[in-house]
Order: structure tokens, then sequence, then C-alpha cells
């Protein structure tokens, strides 16, 4: 199985600063993640989400706000046709050293671990920070950086201008 793993906040849907998250009540859609979504399955690719959640661990946000707005976003890309395979995440805070938090790879591992059949030859990452590309470069997958890229120009690492740019990389 080939999988598109997907950062969530700035690369499905609009990103804030960590405090203004608190008073955030819908998702918003980045332009074009809809329609770039509908390829990715179309290219045979599930589409897995890969989050970092730190602001629940550091009290911006509830565990219940934070699925409330996910199951807004499913919702909706639901009634788009968008079927989201899984979705992890990671609750705690940078300095905790959890082993999920990106760029560590242990949301990738906990999706090899209930999909065996991922296939990471045939996969991607994809997000707005450096810890996605940074993840892909760890995890040894194809990277894409939406308006980031590598500081160690790795291979298999590209940089992009939003994310209607994945279509002609896949």
């Amino acid at each position: 199985m080939k999988v598109a793993f997907f950062d969530r906040d700035g690369t499905i849907i609009e990103d804030y600063p960590d405090n203004e998250w608190t008073k955030i009540k819908n998702p918003v859609f980045i332009e074009g993640a809809i329609d770039t979504l509908k390829e990715v399955l179309r290219k045979g690719y599930q589409i897995i989400i890969i989050t970092n959640q730190y602001i629940i661990h550091e009290g911006y946000i509830t565990i219940d706000q934070y699925h409330n707005i996910t199951n807004q976003m499913i919702n909706e890309l639901k009634h788009q046709n968008i079927e989201i395979f899984d979705i992890f995440y990671c609750p705690h805070g940078k300095r905790e050293g959890c082993h999920c938090i990106k760029p560590n790879t242990g949301m990738i591992e906990q999706a090899i671990q209930k999909y065996p059949e991922i296939n990471l030859d045939d996969s991607f990452m994809i997000g707005d920070s450096a810890d996605d590309v940074n993840l892909a470069i760890n995890i040894g997958i194809k990277g894409f950086g939406i308006g980031i890229r590598s500081n160690d120009n790795k291979e298999n690492i590209y940089q992009l201008k939003n994310i209607k740019d994945l279509i002609s990389y896949i």
C-alpha cells in the first residue's frame, strides 16, 4: 500500500499561532487542499494524517477541541468524497522527549505497525514545516516541504510553493 502522509495544520487546514488556536471553532481549508487530496487518492495513495498537537499538552486547546476541529475537517472531506485512511497525532509537549512528535518517526512507525502493508518506498510525507521534511528524512521516504526545504539538500526532498504543486510530482 502506498501512503501519502499529510501534515494537518498549515497543509490541509489553516494554521494559527499557538495562542490563537484557543479561539478556533471551525477548520478553514487551505486553497487547493481539497483538489490535491482528490488527486492523491485518484493516483492510488491512501491518505494518513500525521500531526503534532503539542498545543494540547501546553494548554492552548483541550483534547475535545482537537477532536472537534478534526471531526469537522473529516466530515467536510467525506462530503467532498475524500476518505482519510487514518490519523495519528502527538499531544505531547515539545520538551517531553516523546518518540512520536515530529521530526521523530514514532507516528509513522505506529502507522506501519497498525498497517504492515504500507510500502515506504512508494510513500511520501508532505507538510509546511521543517519537522515534516525532517520526518521524511528520518524515516527515509520522499518528502515535500510547502515553502520550506531540507537544510541538508537531501535527495527525495522537494520544495513546493503551495499544496497544489504536489500534483506535478506524484
